[in-house]
């Protein structure tokens, strides 16, 4: 259960100056997860925020993702749905509020989301791309959160690193091979022995 409530970070919560204005009043958590993909920066950017209603072409947590609200693609004010079940009962609905597409980071936030206990006026988080020089790139996520109910706060940070540590390791898998990764894909505990193995 805790698990999937994680997910929702993924995609998760962000900060925002716009009319869904977060406080970050009270105390929050913070979440860092970087992998490094053999692709170009662009390519990577295109993947990550640009096909933004298309995160389940690479996270092994989410069902199905798609646009909402009339959005085509990844820009400020793109919002998406993503559910985290085969119902679709349980799922979040996101907004990107903020990019900055020459240094390559994204501001997203949760505004709406059913089964997942995120405090949506103190989380947010930043997707973020880097050209390492050497023609690999690495892509992270920033995650600030606080949960609804707060004791909950520490007790799911290594869950929620869980998921966006995997969620990055599919983007990679998906970027250099091709091969598509999402909940009902049926192929991840596969793919990531491969990688375990690899380590």
């Amino acid at each position: 259960m805790i698990q999937k409530i994680l997910i929702s970070a993924l995609i998760i919560g962000f900060e925002t100056s716009y009319s869904y204005a977060q406080s970050m009043s009270k105390k929050y958590r913070t979440v860092i997860a970087e992998q490094q993909i053999n692709a170009t920066p662009e390519r990577v950017w295109e993947a990550m925020v640009l096909d933004y209603g298309e995160i389940s072409n690479f996270s092994p947590y989410i069902y199905s993702s798609n646009y909402e609200s009339g959005s085509l693609k990844g820009e400020a004010g793109a919002e998406r749905k993503c559910s985290f079940n085969e119902k679709g009962s349980r799922w979040t609905h996101e907004k990107i509020v903020e990019i900055d597409h020459d240094n390559m980071i994204m501001k997203n936030i949760v505004i709406d989301a059913e089964k997942f206990p995120l405090n949506k006026d103190n989380s947010f988080a930043y997707y973020k791309v880097r050209d390492n020089g050497d023609g690999t790139t690495t892509a992270s996520y920033e995650f600030r959160y606080r949960t609804q109910p707060g004791f909950m706060t520490g007790m799911v940070k290594g869950n929620f690193q869980k998921t966006l540590d995997e969620t990055l390791l599919g983007l990679k898998h998906y970027l250099e091979t091709g091969e598509k990764i999402n909940a009902s894909s049926g192929n991840w505990k596969e793919i990531k022995k491969q990688y375990d193995s690899n380590n």
